[in-house]
């Protein structure tokens, strides 16, 4: 009976106590997907771009893409009667509070539509201008620039490129996949 109630009790306690482990992407997988992307950047662009007042504005919204790590989901926008286009970097990540609370956390950052060309095609043209140095040596060399508040940094891993984005407090990375997909689309749509 005392090694019954001792397994139940064990059992009870590690099950109370144990935590999912976000690696094993089951419940964490694409927790920023482009649809949450969408639904909560429709907010940030009617109080932080467009503002609401009491005139009817129609605008256009639609997710490009989401990288694969979750971290990062481009949108792109078009308001014909405030004349604004752009894209959005929608950048996602998880936090963690002084009492050991993970938190999840999200902001965006709005790129008007010469802005956008213009950080597309910095990140685009410092890949070819340093593709021998960052292929000489896998994962070790490494190339920064600043673009107004985002920092960028662009390596080699695999020999495909990865771009992490430093803003806000976030540390995004976008694949290659997903940066040429964000940027042929968003070219072809603006």
């Amino acid at each position: 009976m005392k090694n019954k109630f001792l397994f139940l009790f064990l059992f009870t306690i590690t099950i109370s106590i144990a935590q999912i482990s976000e690696s094993t992407g089951v419940f964490f997988a694409k927790e920023f997907s482009k649809d949450i992307a969408l639904f909560k950047a429709k907010e940030y662009l009617m109080n932080s771009v467009l503002f609401t007042s009491d005139n009817v504005i129609e605008f256009n919204i639609k997710p490009l893409v989401a990288a694969s790590s979750g971290e990062l989901t481009t949108l792109i926008y078009h308001c014909k009667e405030e004349s604004k286009n752009g894209l959005i970097l929608g950048f996602y990540g998880n936090y963690w509070n002084k009492q050991g609370v993970v938190y999840q956390g999200y902001g965006f950052k709005n790129l008007g539509e010469k802005e956008a060309s213009e950080f597309l095609n910095k990140i685009e043209n410092s890949i070819e201008k340093h593709k021998k140095f960052l292929n000489k040596d896998n994962d070790n060399n490494n190339i920064i620039f600043k673009y107004k508040d985002i920092n960028v940094m662009i390596y080699t891993s695999f020999s495909s490129y990865k771009i992490r984005l430093f803003w806000g407090g976030f540390d995004s990375t976008w694949e290659k996949t997903s940066f040429q997909r964000s940027k042929k689309r968003f070219e072809k749509k603006i």
